[in-house]
């Protein structure tokens, strides 16, 4: 009788103690570490080995996913952008300024609950936030996902407005203290946006 092959992660074979997982387990699971360290370090500085022994894989599988270090890093930083854009997202049928609003408190707590997060993704030591579609873009792919998300809320406004006006909500909440609620500046903010409007309206 033939022994039967074992399964195989990838067309590698699974050392003892390896989880077998599908490839688009195994590169979320990848991913997941690499987010997990992101505010300990600059994504570019991760350790491939650290992140590979961590998920329980060669380094020669995890570059199987990601080619090169420059490309992991770029994974990693769009994937955080992703999970930004989730969680500040309106709930399905929210329309209007009740969708503003919705999104400016989740936007808020966001930024409030995990500042250092914040800060890496979009300003400092993660170096360019990469597009959620285009890793080559720039920093500004985040707002500019909000923005949009704005401007289906208000499908009247000024895109010049919903730009300016993310940045606004944004520079207000990174100068928060921990723990404030979001509701009351999240109210201000919408109010921002109003005037915000207003005022292209003028000749």
């Amino acid at each position: 009788m033939l022994n039967s092959v074992p399964s195989r992660d990838d067309h590698t074979a699974s050392p003892p103690g390896r989880v077998r997982l599908s490839p688009d387990e195994r590169r979320r699971q990848l991913l997941g570490i690499g987010l997990r360290k992101f505010v300990e370090r600059p994504a570019m500085d991760l350790s491939l080995d650290e992140v590979a022994t961590e998920a329980g894989v060669s380094r020669g599988l995890l570059f199987h996913y990601f080619p090169t270090k420059a490309a992991f890093h770029e994974a990693v930083v769009a994937a955080a952008g992703r999970r930004v854009l989730r969680t500040v997202r309106p709930d399905p049928g929210v329309a209007g300024e009740a969708a503003v609003r919705q999104l400016a408190e989740r936007f808020i707590a966001q930024i409030v609950r995990r500042h250092d997060f914040y800060l890496a993704l979009v300003y400092g030591q993660s170096g360019p936030l990469a597009d959620l579609d285009d890793p080559g873009a720039t920093a500004t792919s985040l707002r500019s996902g909000i923005a949009d998300l704005v401007c289906r809320a208000l499908p009247g406004i000024d895109p010049r407005v919903a730009h300016a006006w993310v940045a606004y909500a944004e520079d207000r909440a990174l100068q928060l203290p921990p723990g404030t609620e979001a509701e009351t500046e999240a109210a201000h903010c919408v109010a921002a946006l109003g005037a915000l409007s207003a005022l292209a309206l003028r000749p």
